[in-house]
């Protein structure tokens, strides 16, 4: 019983925050970026540490974008959910580097026979510059507005077409993974805080004109991995 009223608080505090609007101080959302920024570290460490996820790094190095959701909630009791907050970190295809984090949330709502909950860590590798237009916009959906599909596991990375490669962890299982018809939205609020300035996505992931140290940690690991711009990913 205690896991099913757990399961339907779930559902309901999912689909309470996708259509209400709550207000929240600068400083709440300063903190909030914060704790993400530190917990999506831990998740890209651990997918790129995991000897299961070579597909993943193969991909990593190659990529145009990636967004980390250190946390993400899906849920079901006929009315099902997905949310989550994370980051997106751009790669500078001249140069190899990275930059970022900009802010993003991730929520779809499904109608049906459905039953369960699970907190899964998810990273989408952005492969193609379609895809990573589309992150540029104060919202997108997968599988509408850009292609997505489970990621590779192994070597079958040749075989990704797709915008965006999804991977996630999820009660200790690596894998592919997709979200089709989620909508990710950029947190403007949390990139104003975090910034401590009005900036927009394009700063942030494609000029680069956006910083706080507080991110190196994370940037630095992608920043490891970087492959030279001759080998840029052609799809």
């Amino acid at each position: 019983m205690n896991y099913f009223r757990s399961l339907l608080s779930v559902c309901v505090l999912f689909i309470c925050s996708m259509t209400i609007t709550t207000t929240v101080s600068a400083e709440e959302m300063y903190t909030e970026a914060h704790k993400i920024v530190d917990q999506s570290k831990v998740s890209l460490q651990r997918f790129l540490g995991d000897p299961n996820m070579q597909a993943f790094r193969d991909l990593a190095k190659r990529a145009r974008a990636i967004i980390i959701i250190p946390k993400m909630f899906r849920g079901g009791l006929v009315v099902g959910g997905t949310g989550g907050d994370g980051v997106m970190i751009a790669r500078d295809m001249t140069t190899g580097k990275w930059h970022g984090p900009a802010f993003y949330s991730i929520g779809s709502v499904t109608f049906g026979l459905q039953i369960g909950a699970q907190s899964s860590q998810v990273m989408m590798v952005i492969m193609t510059q379609k895809g990573l237009n589309s992150t540029l916009s104060s919202s997108f959906k997968l599988g509408a507005d850009v292609s997505m599909a489970a990621g590779p596991i192994g070597g079958g990375t040749k075989a990704a077409t797709a915008d965006i490669l999804a991977y996630s962890i999820s009660k200790g299982a690596f894998g592919g993974f997709t979200v089709e018809g989620a909508i990710i939205e950029s947190r403007v609020g949390w990139n104003h805080s975090f910034y401590k300035d009005e900036v927009t996505t394009t700063d942030i992931l494609i000029n680069g004109t956006a910083k706080n140290d507080y991110a190196n940690g994370l940037i630095e690991l992608l920043n490891e991995i970087a492959v030279p711009t001759t080998q840029k990913v052609t799809y």
